[in-house]
């Protein structure tokens, strides 16, 4: 991650300074089955609280990798399913009022279970499959906040009505 500080020009020709935040891009999973989702809670530093969230993640040491892979790697690693489909849905930007970090939102279907492979960042992590209706009780009880996650619901709610 780098942040930056650039001197802008603004649309009235006044001068203005805009943080930037440099992320590489993550995926995002889905992983959906008998109409339900698997997610995962963990404790998320900035906020100071553990929510739920679909699995998601970036490899640092491969900024460049193919979303499909990392989808298919961090699916594996938080939840120890794998898919034997992989349906890109859609890529979004993660808060582009200061960020220019996007992620790829992969929808995961005919689900495999096996054991997941954390690594010490994801320490007390923990995996649940949760009916459609539960991850929306969630949403509205404050237990599932990451914008990227509800964004990516979206964008699966629309797949599923346009039949894809």
């Amino acid at each position: 991650m780098t942040v930056r500080e650039d001197r802008t020009l603004r649309h009235d020709g006044a001068e203005g300074l805009y943080g930037v935040v440099h992320k590489p891009d993550f995926s995002l999973i889905v992983p959906y089955a008998d109409g339900g989702f698997h997610l995962v809670e963990q404790y998320r530093y900035p906020v100071g609280a553990r929510y739920w969230e679909f699995p998601q993640g970036t490899w640092e040491d491969r900024p460049d990798a193919d979303p499909l892979a990392l989808a298919c790697g961090e699916l594996a690693e938080e939840t120890g399913l794998t898919a034997g489909t992989l349906t890109p849905l859609g890529h979004l930007y993660e808060a582009y009022g200061y960020c220019d970090q996007g992620f790829h939102v992969v929808l995961a279907t005919d689900l495999t279970a096996g054991e997941p492979d954390l690594d010490d960042e994801e320490a007390g992590l923990v995996s649940r499959w949760f009916s459609e209706a539960d991850v929306w009780q969630l949403i509205a009880g404050g237990r599932f906040k990451d914008a990227a996650s509800v964004a990516a619901l979206g964008l699966f709610q629309h797949y599923r009505a346009t039949g894809g």
